[in-house]
């Protein structure tokens, strides 16, 4: 068979789909993996769990160049039409998703690492329930884009509202905590970080689920997202870990 074959050239292209589609699994199993150790650091007192999830980061970031990489070429090369243009132009913003999800995971880890043991009880069950909450939807979003599941994608955009509440409840009771006692301002700070960054993994969840049905469906959902309460009490500033430790800006408050 010729190597201009159209049959062979068919061929070699859905291979090249399906390799950056197992790409994207990984990368997002890898993310998963890295918010799972994370939360576990803070949640358990753990460590280790720490010291992985921050390195897994680096790992993460090599993956996601090589997704870009790969799909760049096959922009540049395939001409590709409809959904597979819709597919391979939502890896690319998709992968940046992730690369920001597991940003937020190796905060956290850094962030457990600072909370002292007499710290361990305050607020953890809130945070606990919304750790569960931002799993889920991670776990939702990597379904839909490796099944290309649009109901999926639906769900995840849906439960970013949950996510908010929950931060917007844990805000309050930590402000409160630090009014009733100043002692408890440094951890509660630390908190207020960690919840944060899991807020914002929600969001980039979110991000992923348009993505994937706009690529499935070739329609964009509304702009205006599913949100919790709005918090007037939110805190303005700027994650130190943000800006100092991974590179990446992120306001504290929209």
């Amino acid at each position: 068979m010729s190597s201009n074959d159209p049959r062979r050239i068919v061929r070699s292209y859905e291979q090249e789909l399906n390799q950056l589609r197992a790409m994207m699994a990984r990368m997002g199993g890898m993310v998963e993996s890295q918010t799972a150790n994370a939360l576990a650091a803070v949640l358990n007192r753990d460590g280790e769990a720490a010291q992985l999830a921050m390195e897994q980061d680096p790992d993460v970031d090599a993956v996601e160049r090589e997704i870009e990489g790969r799909a760049i070429r096959m922009l540049a090369l395939r001409a590709p039409m409809a959904q597979d243009l819709r597919e391979i132009v939502s890896a690319l913003k998709v992968t940046s998703d992730l690369e920001r999800i597991g940003d937020y995971a190796a905060n956290i880890a850094k962030r457990s690492l600072r909370i002292g043991p007499s710290d361990a009880g305050l607020s953890l069950g809130a945070l606990r329930n919304m750790g569960r909450l931002v799993q889920e939807s991670l776990r939702l979003a990597i379904d839909a884009l490796s099944q290309n599941d649009e109901a999926k994608a639906i769900e995840v955009w849906h439960s970013d509202k949950a996510v908010d509440e929950l931060y917007n409840s844990m805000f309050r009771e930590l402000i409160t905590y630090m009014m009733e006692d100043p002692r408890n301002i440094t951890s509660c700070t630390h908190l207020l970080f960690i919840a944060k960054n899991l807020e914002r993994i929600g969001d980039h969840c979110t991000n992923i689920a348009e993505q994937v049905h706009y690529s499935v469906t070739g329609e964009l959902l509304p702009a205006a997202r599913p949100r919790g309460s709005p918090a007037q009490d939110r805190v303005q500033g700027r994650d130190e870990d943000a800006t100092g430790e991974d590179g990446a800006a992120e306001d504290l408050g929209r």
